[in-house]
């Protein structure tokens, strides 16, 4: 690779990184090409970008933001590495493990992942972000929770009219 070549895959990853406020890092290797391609493609349904990178450009992207969240995951950057960048905190980490249970593999592991401004670091990680809450899933729980005394008023409210109606209808 040149120097522009790599100074060139910087910048993408770079743009990559500042697009997204979530990404995975993980190691594909030992994974047969057709696991591979299965894997892309299951990112490609679900709208991650999967970007597989040299350690050393992923680094040097990252360190160009001069930001200590990333500190973390530097000791992460070793072996093959893919990328998953996505708009969903927790899309890629249930790709991961349908991958793994479907396939009855250890791979791909979790290296580690940002979500936010969150570190999380090595493949025992991988079922707390499972269980990671979406945004429109935590506006639904909100509603739900806010809906929930309005609906017990309501009920109530309509039980004592068809009280007073029954007594009424009854006099």
């Amino acid at each position: 690779m040149t120097p522009a070549q790599k100074n060139e895959a910087i910048e993408v990853l770079k743009a990559k990184f500042a697009q997204y406020s979530n990404f995975y890092v993980t190691n594909t290797e030992s994974l047969t090409v057709e696991q591979v391609s299965k894997l892309r493609r299951l990112c490609f349904e679900k709208n991650i970008e999967m970007k597989v990178a040299k350690n050393t450009l992923i680094r040097k992207a990252l360190e160009s933001f001069n930001d200590d969240k990333y500190t973390g995951l530097y000791d992460s950057l070793h072996g093959v590495t893919a990328l998953m960048f996505s708009d969903s905190p927790k899309e890629p980490a249930m790709i991961l493990s349908s991958f793994r249970k479907e396939g009855n593999i250890e791979k791909p592991v979790l290296k580690a992942a940002i979500i936010d401004t969150d570190v999380f670091v090595g493949d025992n990680q991988l079922v707390a972000l499972t269980k990671i809450k979406t945004k429109n899933e935590l506006i639904g729980e909100v509603i739900g929770l806010l809906q929930s005394p309005a609906k017990r008023v309501l009920a109530a409210l309509l039980h004592h009219h068809e009280g007073k109606a029954e007594a009424t209808a009854a006099e």
